[in-house]
């Protein structure tokens, strides 16, 4: 699913497809009030049956992700939203980006970006991005030093 199985390729491709999908809808449904949400659940199916204890088959059931639907499309629910939801725990999941370094637009090399690895991959001042012109933006204000 969102995380990625072993084997399991297409179906991995096709759950972030989903959240591409919902992202572009929960802007373009905004200006008449539609909300678009994604659900991820956890189940238990014939394509994981082997993959999981027996005892699973009772705890990954669909009533124990019903109501997690029910929100998402009730008139409470936020738009653009990822509820993960299986035997009866629900959390909500998003993408992250770290907050980045400008490496200058010279002289720029592999050798550069690992060399500053660190600080590219350093999620403590992550942050999600609504659209994708936030993100725009917050590249073009490291890329000018902040102006």
């Amino acid at each position: 699913g969102l995380y990625g199985n072993f084997g399991q390729t297409n179906y991995g491709a096709a759950k972030l497809a989903v959240v591409g999908f919902i992202n572009t809808l929960k802007l373009e449904g905004q200006k008449n009030n539609i909300h678009c949400n994604a659900l991820a659940p956890v189940a238990y199916t014939r394509m994981t049956s082997d993959l999981m204890p027996p005892e699973a088959e009772q705890m990954l059931t669909p009533e124990a992700v019903t109501p997690g639907v029910m929100f998402l499309v009730s008139e409470q629910a936020p738009t653009g939203m990822i509820l993960c939801a299986g035997a009866g725990v629900f959390a909500a999941a998003r993408m992250e980006e770290a907050e980045g370094i400008f490496l200058g637009r010279d002289g720029l090399t592999a050798e550069k970006v690992a060399e500053n690895w660190e600080k590219i991959s350093d999620f403590s001042n992550a942050s999600p991005f609504f659209m994708g012109g936030e993100q725009t933006g917050k590249f073009f204000k490291l890329a000018t030093g902040g102006k």
